[in-house]
């Protein structure tokens, strides 16, 4: 195969996304709704994620605490909605959980984990 032909192959390939799916949703915050939610502005997204982490932390430790069921719900869906208005998909998928079907330890490690995970993603973007 030549050069050329390898190059025409390449670029008629089929695309990598044929699920549909942007890159940005297998990431733990969706910047493609970030950025729809800040339009655009770059030091407006890293200040209201450096505040949803912040959040996240403080109704993680509210879960962690379990004074009622009442409050536990409390938590998560305060939890679920910062999350969704940041596009944090699995932190709010995980605190839909616990809304549904109380915390438990199932729950509450399935949340800390997708809490975790896109924390590390935030400290990534700050650097």
């Amino acid at each position: 195969m030549t050069v050329m032909a390898a190059a025409v192959n390449i670029a008629f390939e089929a695309p990598d996304n044929l699920n549909g799916l942007t890159p940005s949703q297998h990431r733990p915050i969706d910047l493609v709704h970030l950025a729809t939610q800040t339009k655009g502005d770059k030091a407006l997204e890293v200040e209201i994620l450096q505040m949803f982490a912040r959040q996240a932390r403080g109704c993680l430790a509210a879960l962690a605490a379990q004074r009622s069921k009442v409050e536990a719900k409390a938590a998560a869906n305060r939890l679920r909605n910062a999350a969704m208005a940041v596009g944090a998909l699995r932190v709010a998928s995980a605190a839909d959980l616990i809304e549904t079907r109380g915390a438990n330890a199932d729950t509450l490690a399935s949340i800390s984990a997708a809490v975790l995970e896109a924390e590390h993603f935030i400290l990534k973007l700050a650097r």
